[in-house]
């Protein structure tokens, strides 16, 4: 927890550094402003490897193909990236961009969760056979 509370205030003081950038006209700001976001990515990252640990264990007690869990992964990934881009976005002054990419990513998640969702609904079917 003490990674987190240091990256926070990182992110606080590179605040700090970004508006006076701006009130300048500098476009630095949006630069720096990429890199602490690509750096906090990094991060989070670094947190997630006992997330996949779980998930790993998950597919085996579960049986489950490895192509679910690469799957919810890849969601997972979309997701973090969509909103860290329509973050920035916003943040550079194009809230319609920042909207779009996540509705983009929010287009592609439905499509990726497409084979999931149809082999649970094959699943209910032969449920519903068997009554």
């Amino acid at each position: 927890m003490e990674r987190f509370y240091q990256a926070v205030a990182g992110v606080l003081i590179a605040v700090i550094f970004i508006l006076v950038l701006r009130k300048q006209g500098s476009d630095i700001a949006i630069l720096l402003s990429v890199l602490v976001c690509c750096m906090v990515g990094f991060l989070a990252a670094g947190f997630l490897k006992p997330v996949m640990e779980f998930l790993q264990r998950l597919q085996k007690l579960g049986a489950l193909q490895p192509d679910y869990i690469t799957t919810l992964l890849k969601i997972v990934g979309i997701s973090f990236t969509a909103q860290i881009a329509g973050l920035i976005c916003d943040d550079s002054g194009n809230s319609a961009l920042g909207k779009i990419i996540q509705f983009l990513a929010s287009a592609v998640i439905i499509y990726l969760s497409l084979p999931m969702l149809s082999k649970l609904l094959d699943l209910v079917d032969q449920i519903l056979e068997n009554l």
